[in-house]
């Protein structure tokens, strides 16, 4: 027999007809009287009201940013964690088949049914009863949201900070599961090769683990990264650049300066040789002059 009290207590709203609320739990293996409907209504809402709790909290992003946050805290992974926080698996209504494959631990199914109570919400008391219960699940959810990074998971931007450094992606391995079939807890681990990270982390589901793996392996990579020698070298390496760019201008400063005082030279010598050339032929032409051919004595 489901706990309907306890499930009303974790959302913080007491159906006067609960047998929406039995509905919205209800999977279309288990009966003809199933969840779909209620969970159109209720992703409609829910859009609803996380874009106008966005639309207060942050007011100085604009309508793309704004969309795309909303995007990612309302897509199947997110629904599928507030939807272990609320341990829904435990009240679910599922056909025979789903029960013996594991449906109540399947992200689709859990986050299907988490949109299922936000609408049978929605018509058991109103709009506002709905928007209560919304900032009641996401307002933890959003204490941890970065605007800057437009609510991307860790594992996202792991992804993307390896590839800004061409690195190869991370691999994800589970390294022990712990708890009982309904209760399960997954220990994963993160490593990446290239950098020797090897880091582990844990959560209600496989994908879980592997978000928590995945946050500290980025802070490790960063940290890393932002003290390696290559980024040293890379600085020194400008440094010498640098110096032997000076050199250069220094040495062909010299080189300049020395072929000017060559080329100096050149002309002073040539000023000179001109010089003494002209001396001698004024000696030369003195003597010729001062030698008389009718003079006896020069005979």
């Amino acid at each position: 027999m489901i706990n309907d009290t306890l499930l009303q207590n974790r959302l913080g709203h007491v159906f006067k007809d609960v047998a929406l609320l039995r509905q919205a739990l209800t999977h279309r293996s288990h009966s003809g009287s199933h969840n779909e409907r209620l969970e159109f209504l209720g992703d409609s809402v829910l859009n609803c009201v996380v874009a106008s709790l966005l639309f207060q909290k942050y007011d100085l992003i604009d309508e793309g940013d704004l969309s795309r946050l909303r995007a990612n805290l309302v897509k199947q992974q997110s629904l599928y964690e507030i939807a272990l926080r609320l341990e829904l698996a435990q009240f679910l209504r599922l056909g025979e088949g789903e029960l013996k494959s594991g449906g109540f631990r399947r992200p689709s199914i859990l986050a299907d049914t988490l949109e299922a109570i936000i609408g049978a919400i929605f018509l058991d008391g109103g709009f506002n009863a709905a928007r209560d219960v919304i900032f009641g699940l996401y307002l933890p959810v959003l204490e941890t949201v970065d605007p800057a990074t437009l609510g991307k998971d860790a594992k996202t931007l792991l992804q993307e900070y390896l590839q800004s450094k061409k690195i190869a992606l991370p691999i994800y391995t589970v390294i022990a599961t712990h708890g009982v079939a309904h209760n399960q807890e997954f220990e994963v681990e993160c490593s990446i090769p290239k950098l020797d990270v090897k880091v582990s982390g844990a959560g209600r589901s496989r994908r879980a683990g592997e978000q928590a793996a995945a946050k500290m392996a980025l802070e490790v990579a960063t940290t890393m990264l932002a003290k390696s020698p290559a980024a040293k070298r890379k600085s020194k390496a400008r440094a010498t650049q640098l110096k032997l760019g000076i050199a250069t201008v220094q040495k062909e400063e010299v080189v300049a300066e020395k072929a000017d005082k060559e080329k100096v030279e050149k002309t002073d010598k040539a000023d000179k040789a001109d010089k003494t050339k002209h001396a001698t032929a004024a000696i030369a032409s003195s003597s010729t002059s001062n030698t008389n051919p009718a003079d006896p004595k020069s005979v």
